[in-house]
């Protein structure tokens, strides 16, 4: 287990789950630096104790699909080739100085030379921290994506008012 996972399995420990939080982030750009946003919003929030729900819908479904590069998934030759130019978590470029793919990689050394935690880690402290992932339905039918296309820590695929209810009492941001 990396230390950044233990510190935030450590600090979720010491919190007193009777004073339970909800943040709900609906997770819309499937942009390298948007989804560490998610993420890192995600993890910290569950590390002190909040219930956290993703909603991830269009370009950010990508930051949950089953297999890591690209690859032709959906019905129809359109979605197949919009289910490869998405390309999964490892392929996702970054908002601003993608310089054709190197911006990520570059922001993966800095956070790693700078000891912080990559996208996959926070994925991964997400995963192991229980915070509750659920695809968009409606974007999923648009992708030609299916439940099968998804990590299997997605906890179900949900509409839009079922997110709300789901989010109901809590705080919600869009990214």
């Amino acid at each position: 287990m990396n230390k950044v996972l233990a510190t935030l399995l450590l600090t979720r420990n010491k919190m007193d789950m009777a004073d339970k939080k909800k943040l709900s982030l609906i997770a819309f750009s499937g942009e390298f630096d948007k989804l560490t946003a998610v993420f890192t919003l995600a993890t910290g929030a569950a590390a002190v104790g909040y219930e956290v729900n993703i909603f991830f819908t269009f370009w950010g479904l990508d930051a949950i699909k089953q297999k890591k590069g690209r690859s032709f998934v959906g019905g129809n030759w359109l979605t197949k080739l919009f289910g490869f130019m998405m390309g999964g978590l490892s392929a996702t470029p970054t908002s601003r100085f993608n310089f054709f793919g190197i911006g990520p990689k570059i922001f993966r050394s800095l956070m790693k030379k700078n000891n912080v935690a990559t996208l996959e880690e926070l994925v991964d402290a997400a995963n192991a921290l229980g915070v509750n992932l659920y695809a968009c339905e409606m974007a999923m039918h648009v992708l030609g994506l299916e439940q099968k296309d998804f990590i299997h820590e997605v906890k179900d695929t949900l509409g839009v008012a079922t997110f709300l209810e789901i989010s109901e009492g809590g705080r919600t941001m869009f990214i």
